[in-house]
């Protein structure tokens, strides 16, 4: 069993590997990757905008509450807005990507594979990975990228509204605070977050679908393992990377 995840592990890093090299290869599928951007987006756009509202009045509402029982509600704002920023945006855009476009990448390859599309493509000499994979790959990391943007509006807004007409907060102190407190590296980290985060789940899902077991019923197993690996790695490299960027980068005013 270890041999065994060790060697899936490996070839999963070859695969990346193959596609950080194929992207600067020639010719570029420049179609393929406007319809799997207009895709991806498509199917995320309106579901980030409707699960964000929720997190960021979540966020707003459990800070709001802890700093009136600590006696600093001036730092609600700046305190539930590097929350959504940081890491709620991130990890949303994360799981919508590798949920709705990671589970249709994979599905789709994998019917090419059991289809034998992909054997008949390297016989005529052309490489699947550079043709298929790499504008997927790219597309979800392009869409995880703006999407991380309006997730991060909209969980503002959303906190922002909770945290002033139902905790009776101020709109000066609640934009104070985040100013006195926010830096534009986090915004940096959060883009850097959504871009790392697209590019894992397009590795993922492209991975599983080029390597089902099982004819159909292997693809939707291949489609579930995808989802569930990917959610498996986010959260660990989302830890990993939080944690380097709190070492390097100073809180503001520290």
């Amino acid at each position: 069993m270890i041999t065994g995840a060790l060697r899936q592990t490996g070839r999963l890093f070859a695969l990346a590997a193959e596609v950080g090299r194929a992207i600067f290869r020639r010719p570029f599928q420049f179609r393929e990757f406007i319809e799997q951007f207009w895709f991806i987006a498509g199917v995320t756009i309106l579901p980030a905008a409707f699960v964000s509202i929720p997190f960021g009045a979540v966020i707003a509402l459990q800070v709001g509450s802890l700093t009136q029982q600590l006696g600093a509600q001036s730092f609600t704002g700046g305190a539930s807005v590097l929350a959504v920023v940081q890491q709620a945006s991130p990890l949303i855009v994360a799981l919508l990507i590798s949920g709705a476009a990671g589970s249709a990448i994979c599905a789709d390859l994998g019917s090419r594979t059991i289809r034998e599309e992909l054997d008949a493509m390297e016989v005529m000499g052309v490489s699947p990975v550079q043709r298929l994979v790499v504008p997927r790959v790219l597309a979800a990391m392009g869409v995880a990228v703006l999407l991380n943007g309006l997730v991060s509006v909209v969980g503002i807004l959303g906190g922002y509204f909770f945290n002033i007409y139902l905790q009776h907060g101020t709109p000066g102190a609640y934009l104070s605070s985040f100013s006195a407190l926010a830096q534009l590296p986090d915004l940096y980290v959060s883009e850097l977050k959504a871009l790392v985060f697209g590019f894992i789940a397009g590795i993922v899902a492209a991975y599983r679908g080029l390597n089902p077991r099982g004819g159909p019923k292997g693809v939707g197993d291949a489609v579930n393992q995808s989802v569930v690996i990917t959610f498996l790695l986010l959260f660990f490299v989302n830890m990993v990377m939080t944690g380097v960027y709190l070492q390097i980068v100073p809180p503001k005013g520290g």
